[in-house]
């Protein structure tokens, strides 16, 4: 991954650490990610939850799995799968004070024994090979910059019967028209992410990899009632949160947060993307 394109995810997390604290994670749960709503679903924290038993449904976690939580945040998925699961996790980012909160979570919940965390590219670790019998990536393979980057590393890590799961962003066309890919892009680069493939362009990347069993199954509708959330919060937030950046207590990458969580959910209704479970195999 290109340095100063690390360095912008970096920054990125690092300067809204406090957005996501108070507006997104919930207690004992810090988890990124959209969460996953179904009839038992009631509330914020019980969707973050839901989306990782999802996952790990989908992953087919058994007892005795070592695991690769890549892009893992700060760790909320990682010390969700110890606590459920009788595994080992290893939890990778690029950002250094996602891994110090991390650990410090870990041993809140007394999982240091089988849990731990490192500031690695998911694209280029340095772990040996075959050391992983499942990958997991919630939404954090969009970031890389190349698709098939992760890919390869993923499948070199993996051992053989391997799986990867992800949950993550899917764009619906490449191209999209000019005014889809500038509001596609409005929402990407206030999120520091480069670009998102298509169904096609994953299952190409993947097969041409030597993975087996592709498959991505559409869960907008699962994600919908968080996108939707985000979009009402940040909508509402709008003016303040731009009389905060005149004023100088917002920076750039803040409003830009700001502003893309507005323009994820309009592309999202123009049909631009869709949010996806992706699955696959290694033979």
């Amino acid at each position: 991954m290109d340095f100063e394109y690390k360095k912008s995810i970096i920054s990125y997390y690092d300067n809204t650490q406090l957005d996501y604290r108070f507006l997104w994670f919930r207690k004992n749960n810090r988890s990124v990610h959209f969460g996953y709503h179904d009839e038992d679903t009631l509330s914020h924290g019980d969707a973050l939850n839901n989306l990782n038993r999802v996952m790990a449904n989908k992953g087919d976690i058994k007892n005795g799995d070592i695991i690769l939580d890549a892009g893992c945040g700060q760790g909320g998925s990682s010390i969700w799968l110890a606590k459920n699961f009788d595994v080992q996790v290893t939890g990778i980012t690029l950002v250094p004070h996602q891994v110090k909160i991390a650990k410090k979570e870990a041993k809140k919940h007394q999982l240091n024994g089988r849990v731990q965390f490192f500031e690695k590219d998911y694209t280029k670790t340095s772990f040996k090979d075959e050391s992983f019998s499942l990958i997991w990536a919630c939404e954090s393979m969009c970031h890389a910059e190349q698709k098939e980057d992760f890919y390869k590393e993923a499948f070199r890590l993996l051992k053989p019967g391997g799986r990867l799961v992800c949950a993550d962003y899917f764009r619906t066309e490449r191209p999209l028209k000019k005014e889809g890919e500038e509001l596609l892009h409005a929402w990407l680069s206030g999120w520091s992410i480069k670009d998102i493939d298509t169904f096609h362009e994953h299952k190409e990347n993947a097969l041409k990899t030597g993975y087996a069993d592709f498959e991505i199954k559409d869960i907008t509708s699962f994600t919908r009632p968080s996108l939707q959330h985000l979009y009402s919060m940040a909508s509402k937030l709008w003016k303040l949160g731009t009389f905060l950046k005149r004023i100088g207590i917002r920076n750039k990458i803040n409003h830009g947060n700001h502003y893309a969580s507005i323009k994820q959910f309009e592309a999202l209704e123009n049909n631009l993307w869709y949010y996806g479970l992706l699955s696959l195999k290694k033979e």
